[in-house]
């Protein structure tokens, strides 16, 4: 039999869930001093990109662009780091990061630099729409 998906129970900690995509579950990184979305690739058992068949790489890419595009307009960050890890999380998951001089990690690696205080609920639901309000087609 076929293994289900699940979303790492490390990712559902961390996260407020978004949106399901056509491929990815689109999460948000409950940080609040930084913009951060996850796509988490909704395919059982994979942990690299090169494991994904054709057709999802074609998928991913088209939703991580779109994504990318979106929180660049939203955010108009300095840079956009868009990086797959999987050094503690080993889930498949493309991080998507709005970075600013002055955010608590720049300019360095966001990664294991704690939050000094998650999202409230309406700064994730804004946080949220203004980037679904500027992804057409995709959820």
């Amino acid at each position: 039999m076929k293994e289900a998906f699940a979303l790492d129970a490390r990712l559902r900690a961390d996260t407020w869930f978004v949106a399901d995509w056509p491929l990815s579950t689109l999460l948000l990184m409950d940080h609040a001093a930084i913009p951060w979305f996850i796509l988490v690739p909704r395919r059982a058992g994979l942990r690299e990109l090169h494991e994904l068949d054709s057709d999802d790489a074609a998928v991913l890419a088209r939703e991580s662009t779109a994504l990318a595009r979106a929180m660049q307009a939203a955010f108009e960050p300095q840079t956009l780091n868009v990086a797959k890890l999987g050094n503690i999380v080993g889930q498949l998951h493309l991080h998507h990061v709005a970075r600013q001089p002055g955010d608590p990690a720049w300019p360095g690696p966001v990664w294991g630099v704690p939050a000094e205080r998650g999202l409230q609920k309406n700064e994730a639901e804004d946080r949220m729409q203004r980037v679904l309000g500027l992804v057409a087609g995709l959820g």
